[in-house]
This record gives structure tokens, sequence and C-alpha cells, in this order.
């Protein structure tokens, strides 16, 4: 078993390569046409006359993702810190599980919302600016609220890790509750929070239905740079709207290939700066050994903490420094758009003295009225992150359910979707759950099983973990751009549902791999030594004590893997779903089929007076992946409260 397990694990570097190999050969003409360089800084992407410059493209992916996470730091980590240092312990279990559903929500439901409100909300209030209703500034907007989910995760729990003897030290001082987390527990935490912020950006700069239905797609330049009402831009938008109208083997299609190649490094960069700092903190925390700072060892220092002492001495003045000029700058940049640069001048002044003055104001008043603001400001912060979410899906839900009925539900679509049902849909995306769980759960639990009972730390075993790590990382369009080179292609399998089976599994298979590790790693070393003293092998050990042991964890992982997968639209649209088909059913695994969440694409942008149908359709789609977390609640509290270590 430990062979068949590891030549199974071994299954996540096969997947790797292929990606990599079938990606790098699809851009290989446009790498020899274009050039690399021509490539990245040329200024004009424009496919009918033959230009591929994806600066501009590039340049948008990076600014919107920028907004994102100028607007979900604020409402994230104020979040985060409410959750850990001033709500209950039984508070702290709710609204992390309530932020969690924020994740459950499908992208293109995301979408859906910020095409049929953000933006009539945005014209509306910036009726001189907004020349068009899509704009940099609403795909900012809805991809910080998606980008929410994660940073107030990660930050939560690197946050509530810092030891309570941390707390219990600075409160022995006579330090109140407030001044204890904002210096102590906050800038012990540091390095996680700042790995919560970028794993963030990693999860905004991949995202593809949501920011393309609202910033508009255009290869332009915002004028000035930092105009938050153009038109924007971005490389996922610009995949999954040219990729399908793309001849495959001309050098259109080898210039998105290559563009795919410039989002995965983006996000591999990302993803590895949040592992350093996450290393960072292990190592400040005690979890792991310190090691010398590299000006000591190459001796530009005189001594292990000389640097680190005069950044700590003077960190104050250069933080707060840093944070006023960023001030000044941010707000004569937002005011130049609404008026004179000299009167955006001024305004950014006198808005930087008046919070300058205000800070020091505060920093005079009581530690204990000073601490029931910080509380109030930060319970302010986590109501609208909740009302955010009650919004987003009450909206849905109040205008999609009397849209349902059972003709909905069983019917076939029809007057190109504006009449009938969306039967076919809900049958297709059932199916494609059931094909992607047959796949991915015996490669996902196996290899969890592996990393978990009989992994050494070996080569092959890092190899393995950084395959895992590198497709959990991996944006969802990629995952469908390779399914359309390999299934769709080379092995001839066409747009199916056998490729959206294989395609959905390679990228739902690390969160199960996670998920089953965690949960066998979680259960006591005692219950095997009790099992192999009895005369069990290993492997009779894994089957019949542990694995029962860790099912709650198991189970959990894998439904909330499914609910993703079932929400998904970059991945299958490319290699599965169709609008529609003159036989709504499929007849074998190698036929189109229609989807949900592919349906409510098509519908919100394509089909003109389908207002009840896209409301219905959503409001399907969010019950059934929403559904699928209750349930994983579910199961999840059944088991821990049968766990008894």
């Amino acid at each position: 078993m430990k062979t068949v397990l590891t030549a199974v694990a071994s299954v996540a570097i096969l997947i790797v390569f292929l990606i990599i190999v079938f990606t790098l050969s699809s851009s290989w003409d446009a790498i020899g046409d274009v050039g690399i360089l021509d490539f990245l800084f040329g200024t004009q992407w424009s496919p009918s006359s033959g230009a591929y410059g994806a600066a501009a493209i590039i340049l948008g992916t990076l600014l919107v993702t920028l907004g994102a996470i100028a607007f979900a730091i604020p409402l994230g980590i104020g979040a985060a810190i409410y959750i850990s240092e001033v709500a209950n312990p039984k508070a702290r279990n709710t609204l992390k599980l309530v932020c969690e559903i924020f994740a459950g929500i499908p992208s293109v439901v995301y979408g859906f919302f910020g095409l049929l409100v953000l933006l009539p909300l945005l014209q509306d209030i910036f009726q001189d600016q907004l020349v068009y209703s899509q704009s940099w500034l609403a795909g900012s907007i809805l991809l910080g609220i998606m980008a929410l989910p994660t940073v107030i995760s990660v930050a939560e729990d690197a946050i509530h890790s810092v030891p309570q003897s941390y707390r219990e030290a600075s409160l022995a001082m006579g330090a109140t509750r407030w001044e204890t987390t904002i210096k102590v527990i906050v800038p012990a935490a540091i390095s996680g929070i700042t790995a919560a912020i970028i794993l963030g950006i990693g999860r905004a700069i991949g995202e593809t239905m949501a920011v393309m239905m609202v910033t508009g797609n255009a290869t332009i330049f915002p004028d000035p740079i930092w105009n938050i009402f153009s038109l924007i831009s971005t490389i996922t938008g610009i995949l999954a709207l040219e990729v399908p109208e793309a001849s495959v083997g001309d050098l259109h299609y080898s210039s998105l290939f290559l563009l795919a190649i410039v989002l995965m490094v983006m996000v591999l960069v990302i993803n590895l700066a949040s592992r350093i700092i996450i290393k960072r903190m292990k190592r400040k925390l005690g979890v792991e050994p310190p090691r010398q700072a590299i000006f000591f060892k190459i001796g530009l220092i005189p001594s292990q903490g000389s640097f680190g002492d005069w950044i700590s001495e003077h960190k104050g003045i250069i933080t707060a420094a840093f944070v006023y000029l960023c001030m000044l700058v941010f707000v004569w940049m937002m005011a130049s758009l609404f008026t004179g640069d000299l009167t955006a001048l001024i305004v950014s002044v006198v808005v930087t003295a008046v919070v300058f003055a205000v800070q020091k104001v505060f920093e005079k008043i009581d530690s204990t009225v000073k601490q029931q603001v910080a509380h109030g400001g930060l319970t302010v912060i986590m109501v609208v992150v909740i009302l955010i979410l009650i919004f987003i899906i009450g909206y849905i839900l109040m205008n999609g359910l009397s849209a349902i009925d059972w003709e909905f539900l069983t019917g076939v679509p029809t007057n190109g979707g504006r009449d009938g049902g969306i039967g076919p849909a809900i049958v297709g995306t059932l199916e494609l759950m059931a094909g992607t769980a047959l796949i991915s759960l015996p490669l996902g639990i196996f290899t969890g099983v592996y990393l978990a009972e009989y992994a050494k730390d070996t080569k092959l075993t890092k190899l393995i973990r950084e395959a895992i790590d590198l497709l959990n990382g991996t944006p969802s369009i990629v995952f469908g751009l390779f399914g359309l080179a390999f299934f769709v292609r080379v092995l001839d399998f066409g747009v199916s549902m056998v490729a959206g089976w294989f395609v959905l599994a390679f990228m739902i298979m690390p969160v199960i791999i996670r998920t089953t590790e965690e949960a066998l790693t979680a259960v006591p070393h005692d219950l095997r030594e009790a099992s192999m003293a009895m005369g069990a092998s290993k492997w009779r050990t894994i089957v019949r004590v542990i694995l029962p042991a860790a099912m709650g964890g198991v189970m959990t992982g894998t439904i909330l893997s499914l609910g993703r997968a079932a929400g998904e639209t970059a991945p299958i649209m490319f290699v599965a779903a169709v609008s529609s088909s003159t036989a709504p059913y499929a007849d074998s695994i190698f036929d189109s089929v229609m989807a949900l969440p592919f349906h409510l694409y098509y519908l919100a942008t394509h089909v003109v007076g389908s207002d009840a149908m896209q409301y219905g359709t959503a409001t399907v789609l969010l019950v059934i992946v929403l559904g699928m977390f209750a349930i994983a609640t579910i199961i999840r509290n059944h088991y821990n409260k049968k766990v008894k270590w």
C-alpha cells in the first residue's frame, strides 16, 4: 500500500508537469514571433491587426488588485481583530463561520450582483465621472469583497495564534485590552497579517468571472493612471473573452497562452512571498528556530541585532512618516479626479493635517475611553462585513425565489433562455460534481494518507508538497486553458463532460489533500500505537482506526471542495459547458453539458430581457453551494462532539 499511495501522491507532480509543458508549448509561437520584451512592454493589444502588447492588460490586473486590497485591508484586518480579541469564544466561532460563507458564494454570482446592483449604484453616485457604468472602481470593490474571507481567516488565525502569555504579561503590566492588542498582539502577528494580505492579493489576481463582468475589458491605460473611473482590462478577463474566439495554432491563440504564463508567474511570486512571511512569523513565535540576518552573515552590520535595533528605535517615526505621505498622495490623486490639481493638493494637505490632529487628540484621551472608542470602531467594521454578506445573499434570494417553481426547475430553456426552465443546467452541474468526486476523492484522500502516515522528509515528499502548493495557487482559468490544450485538443475529448471532470478534479484536489492530511495528523498517536500493539498492520490501522477517527475532517474538506467545483465557471467554459444545445441532456460522457454557473453568466451578459431567469438561476446555484457548506458545517460539528481527545 505504501507503494500504491506513493504512486498516487506523485500524480500531483505529473499534473503540474503537464500544465507547465502544455501551457509553454502552446505559447511558444508567441515567444518566438512577438518576443518576451515586446509582449510584456508593448502598449497595444489588437489581435485583428497583429499587435500583441500586453502592458495595458498586465497593468490593469495589478491596478484592480491594488484597489481590491485597499478595500479589503481595513475591513478584513479590523474584522479579524474583532473576532480574535473582542468577541467572546462562542461569538468567535459563529462569526468565523459566517465569514467563511463569503468564500462559498460562486464568483459568477458576485459578478451577477455587481452587474445588476453595484454598477447602477456607482453610476448614480459618480454621474459626472463615470462615462460608462463599468470601471476599475467597480472591479476593485467586487474583488475586495471576494478577498475578504481570505484576509479575515488568515489574519484571524495569525492573531489568535499569538501565545496567551503575551496577553497576560501585557495586562499584568497595567495595559488595557486595546493597548495589549495594538502594541503587543498585532506586532507579534504582523507577519501572519502580511501573509493574509498577500494571499488576498493572490485570491483577487486570479479571479475571472466577477472582474470580467464589471470592468469593461478595455485594453487601455487609465488617464491619468490613477483614474479609478476608467475602463480597464485584466489578464483573466481577456483570456475568458478571447480564447473561445481564437483559432487553434495561430498567433492570437499562442499569445493568450503566453498571457496565462504571465498570470501564473505573478501568482507564484505572491504565493512564495506569503510562505516566506509565514515562516518568518513561526520563527518569531518560536515555532521554528531563528536564523541569522543576511546583513550579519555578509558582515554589513557588526552584530546580529544592530540593524533590527535601529529599525526598532525609529520604527514609530518611519511608519508614521510613510503612512502620512501615502495618505497625502492618495487623497491628492482621488481629489484630482473631481477638481483641479491645485485644489486637490490643498484638500489633501487639509485632510492629512486633520487626521494628524485627530490622532494627537486621540493619544491624549484616557486609555479606558480610548479602548471603548476602538472596540466600537471594530464592532462597526464587523457589522459592515456581515451586512455586506446579508445584502448580497438577501438581494438575490428576494428577487429569485419568486421565479422558482417546478417548471423552472425541470423545464428546458426556450426563447434563447428567456423562458422555460433550467433543468438541463441543474442536471449538468450535478453530473459534473459526481464525475469530479469520482476522480478527485481517491487521488486527494490517498495522497493525504500518504503525506500524513507514510511520507518522510525526502526529496520526493518535498517535491510532492511543492506540486500540491503550486496546484493550490494556480488560477482556475489556467486549469481551463490546460484542459483545452490537453483534454480537448491532444486527447481529443472535445468540449465534453469528461474533460470537465478532470479539470475540476485537478483544481479541487489540493484542498482535499490538505484537509485529509490535517484531519489524520490531528488523530492522537496513541491510537496508532494501541492498534499496532494488538497486532494490526499499519495499513489496517489506518483503515480501521485512523480514517474513521478523522472522517469528520475528511468529509468536511470533500464537501467544501465539491461545493467550490459546483460554482466554478472559468475552468469549464473552455472544456465542458455550453449555453444551449440541440440535445439539452448529455447522452454520454463525451457530450457537452449545460451548467448553472455558465448558464447564469450567459444569461446575464448575452440575453436581454431574461431578468427573472437570471435571478432564479443565481438563487438555485447559491442554494446548492451554500447548502453544501451548511452540510459540511453540520458534519464537522457532529464529529467534533464525538472527539474524545
